[in-house]
């Protein structure tokens, strides 16, 4: 059928996420920190989403589209409720509800204390406009990194916002994400955290790239590190 629903234009959105959480039907989600319509049969057409998004991405068309299903919408938001209630004392899923930490010693590791300033951590899931971006010092790792350095959490989280990928087995580009975070708040200043392995270059050239597009002159710096923990290498 023909009927009236959204189109989300994904070079307009700045992935703030304000329309998934307007859409109480669950028709919204977020791929690749970027808004997208999940299912035709959620949106009921009514356009909750429209007035909250600062970047006006969304407007109404007409199109073949599924018709509105009422109870698998019903169906999906008692699924959601049950998986949220599940969740532990975070309020919802802690793999995606962005939060400030504050520093705190890690219980059975005698006097080391966590560095970890935020959460979430994965690139793919920390919100574009999260709070803890401005005025922040940002350490871009490659998740191996913290395995082989055992002092990682004093030597380079220590004083900025954490953020953690693997470029060889996430099937993203970071570089769309990562300028956007960079565009759209104060960052101070990027460091890089990458193995020697010719397949972590993915981490350093996304952001390279994602210094560029923001169009900022932000600090940069790299460090590459052999298996053992050890600076290989360490440059602008």
């Amino acid at each position: 059928m023909v009927r009236r629903i959204i189109q989300i234009d994904r070079e307009k959105c700045n992935g703030c996420g304000l329309c998934a959480k307007a859409c109480h039907e669950g028709a919204i989600g977020m791929i690749d920190g970027k808004a997208q319509l999940m299912r035709d049969d959620y949106c009921d057409g009514l356009g909750d989403c429209l007035p909250v998004c600062p970047t006006n991405a969304i407007r109404f068309i007409e199109r073949e589209a599924a018709a509105y299903d009422e109870a698998a919408v019903k169906a999906n938001q008692a699924k959601k409720a049950e998986e949220a209630a599940s969740c532990g004392s975070f309020g919802g899923c802690m793999s995606s509800q962005a939060k400030t930490l504050e520093e705190q010693s890690c219980q059975g590791c005698g006097p080391v204390f966590s560095r970890l300033r935020q959460w979430p951590v994965q690139i793919q899931l920390v919100p574009v406009n999260a709070p803890y971006f401005d005025g922040a010092h940002v350490l871009i790792a490659a998740d191996c990194t913290a395995y082989a350095c055992g002092n990682f959490h004093q030597e380079y989280m220590a004083g900025k916002i954490t953020l953690i990928g693997c470029p060889k087995l996430d099937p993203v580009d970071y570089s769309e994400k990562l300028s956007e975070i960079f565009r759209t708040n104060d960052v101070k200043s990027v460091t890089v955290t990458r193995m020697m392995v010719p397949c972590c270059g993915g981490m350093e050239n996304a952001v390279r790239r994602a210094v560029e597009i923001s169009g900022k002159q932000l600090p940069l710096r790299i460090v590459v590190l052999t298996p053992d923990g050890k600076v290989l290498e360490e440059r602008a």
